[in-house]
């Protein structure tokens, strides 16, 4: 199959281009060669995700290759997030990509946060194995929504935490808690006297109940999101994140640049679901000649082409933003919206000039256009976002008119 990934942004303003490239070009080759063959593979949970023994069978190979988390340095340096993107888009030119080069979310944006947050001692024993790709990690923040509790306002948060000595104590409930079956470290949110604040804690752990993981469309990700119950969990107070209250802040660090690596993952997907369509299109033949030389068809594609090169510009735009040491909570917004409905547009074609063939398991175009329908919502649907933008555009409209 041809190979149509997207060539990256030319100029030279980031430092770190020419590792990036070498990273990336590694990455596709990996992605390419040895997991694409994997995605046949039968071993899968009941919510059809990948089983643990599946990833780290396939992170086995992707260490062995000198590809496993590849944006992080042994010494522990990042890739800038423009560099980043590079890596992030290639590895998910598979939707196992992520999950065997250890790019995959949750565990991506936990990595960042407790790498620019995390004391020696959290550094040490949480996000060490994440690294390395022994555990998979949770992030508990979203709350059962017939509850009242928060999902993406995070000011509902219910879930609650005191201190009893040198100890907190948490007592909550949360919903689609991406992982958290099978994780072995979680980062939980509750609401402290002082406001959220963050905790680290090893999975599992018998004050942490999970009571169901639903079937949902996606099914990329293992352990599905889990609904679980929190009872009387104690957490030493040197497991706490920074301090108490400090936990909307660290979670704005996590934020934009999570949101914006859902956002890398997701354009290779669609890259690749566009390379399936492309070749069927230019193989198939219908009314007397090639699908691709019927207009309709055709149109698609190229509409597919713009999309698809307009996400490439949002993605280096917000990341360079990011590079510059700014919060990017605006940007991020903006991508997200532009890119996951952009993608949306780019797998519904897909499977469109496909016919049947696109509805099947036979290629993933199908469950491409099932998780990027899905990812308009992870981190924020497009609405919130919109209407976060909208305030903003209300606030600064206030300052320049008095």
């Amino acid at each position: 199959m041809t190979n149509t990934t997207m060539d990256p942004i030319t100029d030279d303003s980031f430092p770190d281009r020419a590792r990036a490239e070498e990273i990336a070009e590694k990455v596709e080759r990996f992605v390419r060669d040895v997991v694409i063959p994997y995605e046949s593979d039968p071993r899968r949970d009941h919510h059809d995700c990948p089983t643990d023994e599946l990833t780290q069978e396939m992170r086995a190979k992707a260490r062995e290759a000198g590809v496993l988390t590849p944006h992080i340095f042994p010494e522990g340096g990042h890739l800038s997030q423009r560099g980043t993107a590079m890596v992030l888009i290639r590895s998910g030119l598979s939707p196992l990509g992520p999950l065997a080069c250890n790019t995959a979310a949750p565990d991506e944006g936990n990595m960042f946060l407790l790498g620019k947050m995390g004391s020696d001692l959290i550094k040490e024993r949480f996000l060490k194995p994440i690294v390395a790709g022994e555990k998979r990690s949770a992030f508990f923040m979203t709350e059962p929504s017939q509850e009242g509790g928060a999902g993406s306002d995070p000011s509902m948060m219910m879930t609650e935490c005191h201190k009893d000595g040198d100890e907190w104590v948490i007592n909550g409930r949360k919903a689609f808690i991406t992982g958290a079956q099978g994780a072995g470290v979680g980062i939980i949110m509750a609401k402290a006297p002082e406001g959220a604040s963050m905790f680290l804690v090893d999975l599992p752990n018998p004050a942490i109940q999970i009571d169901n993981v639903p079937n949902t469309m996606d099914s990329s990700m293992p352990g599905g999101h889990a609904t679980l119950t929190i009872k009387n969990l104690r957490v030493p107070e040197d497991q706490m994140l920074g301090a108490a209250g400090d936990g909307f802040r660290y979670a704005q660090v996590r934020l934009a640049p999570a949101r914006l690596s859902h956002c890398m993952r997701w354009l290779g997907a669609c890259i690749r679901a566009n390379e399936i369509a492309t070749d069927y299109v230019n193989r198939r033949m219908a009314f007397g000649k090639q699908l691709i030389d019927h207009e309709g068809v055709g149109f698609m594609l190229a509409e597919n082409k713009i999309d698809l090169q307009q996400c490439q510009l949002m993605i280096d735009w917000c990341a360079s933003v990011l590079d510059r040491g700014e919060q990017g909570g605006t940007e991020s917004s903006m991508a997200k919206v532009a890119v996951s409905e952009a993608l949306m547009r780019i797998a519904d074609r897909c499977v469109q000039v496909m016919g049947g063939n696109g509805l099947t398991e036979h290629t993933i175009v199908e469950q491409v256009f099932r998780e990027i329908r899905a990812f308009r919502v992870y981190d924020g649907p497009t609405e919130v976002h919109k209407w976060s933008l909208a305030k903003k555009i209300k606030r600064d409209w206030k300052r320049d008119n008095g």
